[in-house]
């Protein structure tokens, strides 16, 4: 059962950060080429890097030919959709956003519990930090190199709770695993939390603090004051 759900897991975080990963790359006017392999990377950075926490080298991925191809299919099918229907395309991009960040939500659902869950069938289960860890780079890995690659700084550092709400449903299912080994019902569980948290947080505009930098407000004011009229002679 658990390597069931674990497969199922990859498969749904795969397309649903190729997808997004390709969103991006469009946006950022990347070629046919740019978009793949930044949907690819969106799709598989983040098991890359647990592999390499966890010291399995090479890490996975290169010898799992299926999901990359259904990254690349993922990607290119965006791609193809966004070319062909490129007035549709610029047409609907509020509404896309929307599908991207419902997309986002799960694809964020499905590799934290993953890599959360990898942990325990790696040994580590009992380091708590460690499992942790590895559920939220194999969460947000991918996102953080697609932002990287496009240039943006990586969304987990400025938006809508987005490692918080992770965190929160990878602590759920680390705590839930410690009691049973069971993992549909922890998955599930967990899952609908790190969904939800990200809905409601783009819906409301949930954010952390931020310290704004006041002297680049003062100079966007300063820039922004209209001029004073001269006085007559």
């Amino acid at each position: 059962m658990t390597e069931i759900i674990l497969q199922v897991l990859e498969i749904v975080g795969t397309i649903a950060f190729a997808v997004t990963g390709a969103f991006v790359s469009i946006r950022a006017n990347l070629d046919l080429f740019g978009v793949l392999f930044v949907g690819c990377i969106s799709a598989v950075g983040g098991g890359i890097i647990r592999d390499l926490i966890l010291g399995a080298t090479p890490p996975a991925i290169f010898s799992n030919l299926p999901i990359l191809l259904v990254a690349a299919l993922s990607a290119l099918g965006v791609f193809l959709f966004a070319y062909f229907y490129r007035k549709k395309f610029d047409g609907i991009k509020d509404r896309l956003e929307a599908v991207n960040n419902i997309f986002d939500a799960f694809g964020l659902a499905a590799f934290a519990v993953m890599g959360t869950e990898l942990g325990f069938v790696k040994g580590v289960g009992d380091n708590a930090v460690l499992t942790l860890t590895v559920g939220l780079l194999t969460a947000v890995g991918g996102g953080m190199l697609r932002d990287v690659l496009t240039a943006s700084t990586p969304y987990i550092f400025k938006k809508h709770v987005y490692a918080l709400a992770a965190l929160s449903g990878i602590g759920l299912y680390y705590v839930l695993r410690l009691f049973t080994t069971d993992t549909l019902f922890p998955s599930l569980l967990a899952m609908a939390l790190i969904v939800a948290l990200r809905l409601l947080a783009t819906k409301y505009r949930w954010s952390l603090p931020k310290i704004k930098d006041q002297s680049k407000v003062a100079d966007v004011g300063k820039a922004e004051d209209p001029p004073e009229p001269k006085q007559a002679a």
